[in-house]
């Protein structure tokens, strides 16, 4: 049975390009998921058709975009954010998320935000989308994977300085992060045993000891115990040897020990089509795997292949989990 709900995307930073990749993506999706943008609908693109609904229920007049209106005070300059922004951009996500929950909405897709505007307008308090989405659902833990085409990626640690990472990095996080990223594998992405590769902290995964022993002390201890409660994990694997394409056949997921060791493989091979997931969540949240891109807002030359792909994936996630 076609689900008919639809897939809500917050409007996120309007002087960047993420109100013009979602107009983009409802005119290649429209007709296959609908779609309602939570925002001020006279940020969306000039001359877009809009219908602004008083519910998530209420469906737009055929050829509009279905907008259900929040009032972010003067225009949008492509470029500059502005500090009076900042509440709407953060109410947008939380009604989008309330939406998501209640199931009103099949799923939240996040448009990109700028950080420092966040801070800067609201005194925003979260690294990012990930932690805020968390705080609003009230779960304690959850995780952040980057999907692609051929490759999912999972930072065990994300927005913090790389000198902190070996502060940070202990057996229950490992272990905490793989059960998360493996019960996803399950709900989200119909895998019936899903097996998880672990990589090394360190060049050479430590070479045994010589350049460094977190993998004998965190890492190789997490992944035991991990074996130990049956689920199918293997490292800790140096990381630059764990990525190209004969590797990759070998697991369904790479759990890495940061931001970057993540984050540079998955961009390099699925830059266009990289999709940032939140794991461990009650509903289903997905985002681009890019940010604001300021340089090129308001020219009508965002790419909105991983907004489309975001979309999808969303959609995707929400049949598996039904």
């Amino acid at each position: 049975m076609r689900d008919t709900r639809p897939v809500a995307i917050s409007c996120g930073e309007p002087a960047g390009i993420g109100p013009e990749i979602a107009v983009k993506a409802w005119a290649a999706l429209g007709n296959d998921i609908p779609l309602l943008w939570i925002g001020d609908p006279d940020h969306l693109p000039p001359d877009t058709p809009v219908t602004e609904l008083a519910s998530a229920g209420a469906r737009p007049a055929a050829g509009t975009v279905g907008v259900l209106a929040l009032d972010l005070p003067g225009a949008a300059q492509a470029g500059q954010p502005r500090p009076e922004h900042a509440a709407g951009i953060i109410e947008a996500v939380t009604v989008g998320a309330a939406l998501a929950a209640s199931g009103e909405a099949r799923a939240l897709v996040t448009a990109p935000i700028s950080k420092k505007a966040l801070i800067d307008g609201a005194g925003f308090a979260f690294p990012g989308h990930t932690e805020f989405l968390a705080d609003l659902a009230g779960c304690h833990r959850v995780v952040m994977m980057l999907a692609g085409p051929d490759l999912r990626v999972v930072p065990a640690t994300i927005h913090i300085p790389l000198a902190e990472v070996p502060r940070r990095l202990n057996e229950e996080l490992l272990i905490e992060t793989v059960e998360i990223t493996a019960a996803a594998l399950i709900r989200d992405f119909g895998l019936a045993a899903p097996r998880i590769a672990l990589s090394g902290l360190n060049p050479h995964a430590g070479e045994g000891g010589a350049m460094g022993d977190e993998e004998i002390r965190i890492i190789a201890p997490a992944v035991a115990a991990l074996k130990a409660r049956g689920l199918a994990v293997r490292g800790p694997l140096p990381a630059d040897t764990m990525f190209h394409a004969r590797a990759r056949a070998g697991y369904d997921a790479a759990v890495c020990m940061y931001h970057d060791q993540a984050l540079v493989p998955l961009k390099t091979i699925a830059f266009d089509d990289g999709v940032n997931v939140t794991l461990g969540l009650p509903f289903v949240r997905t985002s681009p795997d890019h940010g604001t891109a300021f340089d090129i807002a308001g020219r009508d030359i965002a790419d909105p292949t991983s907004m489309i792909a975001a979309i999808r994936l969303a959609a995707e996630m929400t049949a598996s989990r039904s």
